[in-house]
C-alpha cells in the first residue's frame, strides 16, 4: 500500500480524497473562475510578504477547510491577521470563494490542491498557528497511513509554526480523535494545553461554530477539541 507520505512509482504524491462533487451551479462556477485566480496562493511562494493587501499581524493555515465556513469566520473575527486555506475538493474551494465575496474578506488566500505540495516552499516559523478541523478519519487499519497527522506532517508543521504558536485540531470520530491526540502527544515539539476534561469536551469560545459542528452534535457525535502549543 502507498501511504499518505510515500511517493508513488513515478514520484508523485498519492491522493485519496475527492477532487469534485456535484457540478457547480452557474453562479458558483462564475465566482470560482473569476475570483479564484486573485485569491490563490502562488505556486512558487517563498515569502509571505506582499501576499495580503495589508501587513498581517499573524498568519494562520487551515489544512482541509471543507466548505470554508470555519476559515471565513476566523478571518472575519481577526481582520488584522492573514489566513491561508488548503483544500483539494473543488466544491469546497468554490464555497469558500462565495464566503469571501459575500463577507468581503481580504485576508484569505487559497491553495486549491493537496497541502503537501506547498508546505515545503513556505519559510520557517512563518505561521502563528495551524488548524486541522474534522479531517477524514480513515478508520480502517489498512488505511491508517492515509491519516493526516503522520510523522512527515508533524515535521512540516513543527518547522512552519513559530515557537509558542498553536496547533488546533478537532474531530467527531472516535478513531480520529484517538489518533490525532496520540500522535500529537507523542511529539515533544507540541504540548497539549488541556488541564481538565472540559478543555477537550467543550468547544472553546474562540473556535467558530459551523453548521457541520451543529449537525454532528445534533446527531449525537460529540466533537473533541485539542489545542497544542509549539515548544520553543
Amino acid at each position: 500500500m502507498v501511504g499518505v507520505n510515500q511517493k508513488g512509482p513515478n514520484g508523485e504524491l498519492p491522493f485519496y480524497g475527492r477532487r469534485r462533487g456535484r457540478p457547480l451551479r452557474p453562479h458558483q462556477k462564475q465566482q470560482f473562475e473569476t475570483a479564484l485566480p486573485a485569491l490563490s496562493l502562488p505556486q512558487d511562494v517563498a515569502s509571505l510578504t506582499g501576499l495580503f493587501p495589508h501587513d498581517p499581524k499573524d498568519i494562520y493555515l487551515e489544512i482541509g477547510f471543507g466548505g470554508g465556513e470555519h476559515l471565513a469566520a476566523l478571518a472575519e473575527a481577526s481582520p488584522q491577521d492573514g489566513f491561508i486555506g488548503a483544500e483539494p475538493f473543488l466544491n469546497g474551494v468554490a464555497s469558500l470563494v462565495r464566503h469571501i465575496e459575500e463577507q468581503q474578506l481580504g485576508n484569505i488566500r487559497i491553495w486549491p490542491d493537496d497541502v503537501r505540495l506547498i508546505l515545503d516552499q513556505l519559510p520557517d516559523h512563518c505561521l502563528a498557528g495551524a488548524y486541522i478541523m474534522f479531517p477524514d478519519p480513515w478508520p480502517k487499519r489498512r488505511h491508517a497511513g492515509r491519516r493526516i497527522l503522520q510523522q512527515s506532517m508533524r515535521d512540516r508543521l513543527a518547522r512552519l509554526i513559530r515557537p509558542h504558536g498553536v496547533l488546533r485540531m478537532a474531530s467527531d470520530h472516535a478513531i480520529a480523535k484517538s489518533w490525532l491526540l496520540a500522535e500529537a502527544m507523542a511529539d515533544d515539539r507540541f504540548t497539549w494545553q488541556a488541564t481538565s476534561p472540559d478543555d477537550w469536551r467543550q468547544r472553546p469560545a474562540n473556535w467558530p461554530k459551523t453548521r457541520y459542528m451543529a449537525k454532528a452534535e445534533k446527531e449525537g457525535r460529540a466533537p473533541s477539541w485539542f489545542e497544542f502549543i509549539k515548544t520553543a
